[in-house]
């Protein structure tokens, strides 16, 4: 870790740290597989060489992957929210993260491959829910309600009634 680096949240997966650290750092910006840790010796959810922990970035945020087994799972507990500008920063995040083993869920929520929880928000979402016109937004909060990946279209049209 970047010895400025203050806090990084670790996350369990069983025996995918490396792969999953890789998939991040190609799918959003400034992101990056930052170093890569063979264990020493073995451990109860591997052997000596494998790999034990990924340091990694993405968008800017440190994160330590650890290969700790099959003993914990990510759930809904825990997600990242993700803000987008455009309709194809939303659509591809949403593309990459339901690809090959994700799974869509509902009003901007979905998982990927990994099993991790991902919120893929567009910034016109945020700014509709917070409109001081409560009928507006009412409007919008019922047009999430009704999706699955956010259509920024039908946001703003929800949102001008």
């Amino acid at each position: 870790m970047n010895p400025s680096t203050r806090l990084a949240t670790c996350l369990w997966f069983d025996g995918r740290a490396e792969e999953a650290a890789r998939f991040y750092a190609a799918t959003f910006p400034d992101s990056a597989v930052d170093a890569v840790f063979h264990a020493p010796g073995d451990y109860p959810a591997g052997k000596q060489g494998d790999v034990l922990t990924v340091e990694f970035t993405v968008l800017g945020q440190a994160f330590l992957g650890l290969n700790g087994g099959p003993h914990f799972t990510f759930d809904e507990a825990v997600s990242f929210q993700v803000f987008t500008d455009t309709q194809e920063e939303t659509d591809r995040y949403w593309a990459a993260l339901t690809s090959d083993g994700g799974s869509p869920g509902q009003c901007c929520w979905c998982k990927d491959r990994f099993g991790l929880s991902w919120q893929i928000v567009p910034r016109q979402l945020n700014a509709g829910m917070s409109d001081p016109n409560p009928a507006a937004a009412k409007r919008v909060f019922d047009a999430m309600m009704t999706m699955t990946k956010i259509d920024i279209a039908a946001i703003e049209a929800a949102r001008a009634g």
